[in-house]
C-alpha cells in the first residue's frame, strides 16, 4: 500500500519512513503542509499519515482542503493534543482515526491497516482468495494450508492484487501503490516481479489465480 507521511519534525518523520518501508510500504514524505497538499494531489495514496502541528498549513487546514479537493485516502491524524475537542474536530473534518504523541509504532502500524481496510471496504485481516489466505497483519500468505515463500515486493503486489480481488488491476496502479518515488526499477519490473509471484502462487496447481488481462493488467481471482 501506498503511503504519504506528513510530519515537519524529522527524527520522528524519518523514523516513521524507515518503519513503514520495513513493512512493505511504499512511503513517501513531506516536511510541511504546502508540501504535503502538492504530494497528496499528485499521486493516488491509500493512506496518509497527518501531523497535526505543520508549518506553511497547519494539519487541520490541510485535511479540509484534502476532502474539499476529493482526496479519498485514509487519513490519519498525529497530535500532541489529546482534548475530546480536537479529536473532534479531526474526525469532523474527515480524518478517519487520529493517534496521540507519543505513540508505540506498533500502534501506528496497527491503526494504518485498520484504516486501510476500511477504505477499501475489507473487514477482516484475512483475505481468502479460493484457498488463499493473505494474513495482512502478519504479511504473510498460504496457498491451501502451505505457506509462501514470498520476499517483501512479492508479498506486497500480492497484498495489492488481493485487496482488489476480482477486479482488474493496470500495470500503472501497480506501480503508484507498490512502489515509493525512491524506486528505480526496470519497466519491465512488474512484469518481471507478476511472473516471480505466479510460480511462487500457480506453479504447482492445477487452478490457477493470477490472470493476465491482455492490454489491461492482471487480475487475482478463483474462477470455475
Amino acid at each position: 500500500m501506498r503511503v504519504l507521511v506528513v510530519e515537519d519534525f524529522a527524527p520522528l518523520a524519518n523514523s516513521m519512513v524507515q518503519g513503514l518501508r520495513e513493512n512493505g510500504y511504499a512511503v513517501d514524505l513531506a516536511m510541511d503542509g504546502e508540501e504535503g497538499l502538492a504530494t497528496a494531489l499528485s499521486a493516488p495514496y491509500d493512506a496518509i499519515v497527518l501531523d497535526v502541528m505543520l508549518p506553511k498549513i497547519d494539519g487541520f487546514t490541510l485535511l479540509k482542503r484534502l476532502r474539499q479537493e476529493k482526496v479519498v485516502a485514509a487519513i490519519l491524524i498525529l497530535t500532541a493534543r489529546d482534548t475530546v475537542a480536537d479529536m473532534i474536530q479531526g474526525l469532523d473534518l474527515g480524518a478517519d482515526d487520529y493517534l496521540t504523541k507519543p505513540f508505540a509504532f506498533a500502534e501506528l502500524l496497527a491503526r494504518l491497516r485498520a484504516v486501510i481496510r476500511r477504505a477499501h471496504k475489507a473487514t477482516d485481516n484475512i483475505i481468502h482468495v479460493g484457498d488463499l489466505l493473505v494474513d495482512t497483519t502478519n504479511r504473510k500468505a498460504s496457498r491451501a494450508g502451505r505457506a509462501l515463500v514470498l520476499s517483501a515486493r512479492e508479498y506486497s503486489l500480492l497484498e495489492y492484487l488481493a485487496v482488489r480481488r476480482g477486479n482488474v488491476v493496470t500495470r500503472t496502479e501497480i506501480w503508484d501503490h507498490v512502489y515509493d518515488f525512491a524506486s528505480e526499477p526496470g519497466s519491465n519490473v512488474i512484469d518481471v516481479y507478476v511472473g516471480y509471484l505466479r510460480k511462487k502462487l500457480d506453479q504447482d496447481f492445477k487452478k490457477k489465480l493470477i490472470h493476465t488481462r491482455r492490454g489491461q493488467g492482471y487480475v487475482l481471482e478463483d474462477t470455475p
